[in-house]
């Protein structure tokens, strides 16, 4: 009988693949030359515009142990092995896997009172990304669509949500929700362009500018009797493999200086941060990193020694990079996974998964830095300050890129809908 055959599956973990672009779902949110559309005042679309915000959104999947990380509980019942190290700010300490991170800490800002609801991946994957806003029924968008539609491309012209991840590409229309495929993920697997990403030979530029001049014309005679969200979302996908094929560049590993590959780190995880950093230096609106095989059922502590260094290393290295160059000003950084893992230790020496009292991290505009919000008890069972589901990270990360999710609606097809949990508010405690 094999013992870990009650474990999670790997495709419990991974998104499904190879999806076509799908019909478009009912929304009535019309976008404007910058994406804004009618959500938002004229006035207040333009001053955020104006602000250019940006996210990283690193996605840790399957679940870090906040123990192993940003809440270390050494010499306690459950704290396990590893010690907790000083930061670079006096009085706060994370775990000793986490070196050059703690070098950092003066541009962090953690939070270790979460408190969700779902312990399973097919649940708390979508439950977290989506915000969890009161039943609607409607399928709300995961937090990419959500910036991606609140705030357009910008002037980069670049998807305005790409999703950097291990494994095949595409484009994950079901992120979008109500609000539409034109707001999905557009992915790029193991940070690799599209495929036929180059003109064929036996087309020559000027012909090719011919095409899409007509294509343009054909494009607006279609939207002229169908519903907007249908005719945008064809016109995007085309528009968006434009783009892209005129900024091949940014695929361009070749580029990157061997100081940084070695700074990043040549594993995956690195080397697809690095790519991270180079969309967000290009412009592109909202990136999401992924890092899968978290779910530490068995070994935990093996588990998380090989892990935790790899993140390490690329997380330091990028908060590092956007502070150096200034782009902490205008990036918010998020790093989390779907919950946390448990304090008791299983029968495989591992951590199963717990919802009930972990932590991420985040660091950028918006938020206070060199701070730690929340605490758990002395074990790490439970949360001995104000929970915090994922409702209120949302109000929370709304708030710090300059949108007030109190005022601030989405419209299905005209029926007002809000853009966070709205029996939930904002941790006051992390906003700058």
């Amino acid at each position: 009988m094999n013992p870990f055959r009650s474990l999670c599956t790997p495709n419990e973990h991974r998104f499904s693949r190879r999806r076509l672009l799908g019909t478009a779902a009912r929304a009535g949110v019309a976008a404007g030359t910058l994406g804004l559309g009618g959500l938002l005042q004229p006035s207040i679309a333009e001053e955020l515009a104006k602000k250019d915000k940006q996210v990283l959104f690193i996605w840790i999947d399957g679940g870090m142990s906040q123990f192993e990380s940003w809440d270390p509980k050494p010499n306690t019942l459950f704290g396990g092995p590893f010690r907790a190290i000083p930061t670079s700010v006096t009085g706060i300490h994370i775990s000793e896997l986490m070196p050059q991170t703690a070098k950092q800490m003066h541009h962090l800002a953690i939070v270790r009172s979460l408190c969700t609801q779902d312990n399973s991946h097919s649940a708390g994957v979508a439950r977290i990304q989506r915000g969890d806003p009161k039943n609607r029924g409607v399928t709300y968008p995961y937090f990419g669509s959500a910036i991606s539609n609140l705030l357009g491309p910008g002037s980069s012209k670049l998807p305005s949500y790409v999703w950097i991840k291990p494994g095949s590409g595409g484009f994950i229309h079901d992120d979008a929700g109500f609000l539409g495929p034109k707001y999905g993920a557009l992915a790029f697997g193991d940070g690799k362009p599209p495929e036929n990403m180059l003109r064929p030979e036996s087309i020559s530029e000027s012909e090719d500018e011919a095409r899409h001049q007509l294509r343009e014309i054909m494009n607006a005679r279609y939207a002229n009797r169908r519903r907007p969200l249908v005719s945008e979302a064809n016109k995007y996908v085309f528009d968006t493999a434009r783009t892209l094929m005129q900024r091949r560049e940014l695929f361009d590993e070749a580029a990157f200086t061997e100081r940084d590959r070695e700074r990043y780190g040549t594993h995956e995880f690195g080397r697809h941060m690095l790519i991270g950093r180079k969309m967000l230096e290009a412009g592109v609106r909202f990136v999401k990193v992924n890092s899968y095989g978290w779910d530490t059922h068995g070994d935990n502590f093996n588990g998380h020694l090989s892990l935790m260094p790899k993140f390490d290393q690329a997380f330091s290295a990028v908060i590092e990079d956007l502070s150096a160059n200034g782009m902490l000003d205008h990036v918010l950084v998020i790093a989390m996974s779907e919950f946390g893992r448990t304090p008791r230790i299983n029968g495989h020496i591992g951590r199963d998964h717990w919802p009930e009292s972990w932590s991420l991290a985040m660091a950028g505009c918006g938020v206070k830095h060199g701070v730690v919000v929340g605490k758990t008890n002395e074990k790490g069972t439970s949360v001995d300050s104000e929970p915090l589901d994922i409702g209120h990270m949302f109000h929370t990360w709304f708030r710090a890129i300059g949108i007030d999710p109190k005022k601030t609606e989405y419209s299905n097809a005209g029926q007002p809908l809000p853009i966070a949990h709205d029996d939930h508010h904002a941790c006051e405690e992390v906003l700058a």
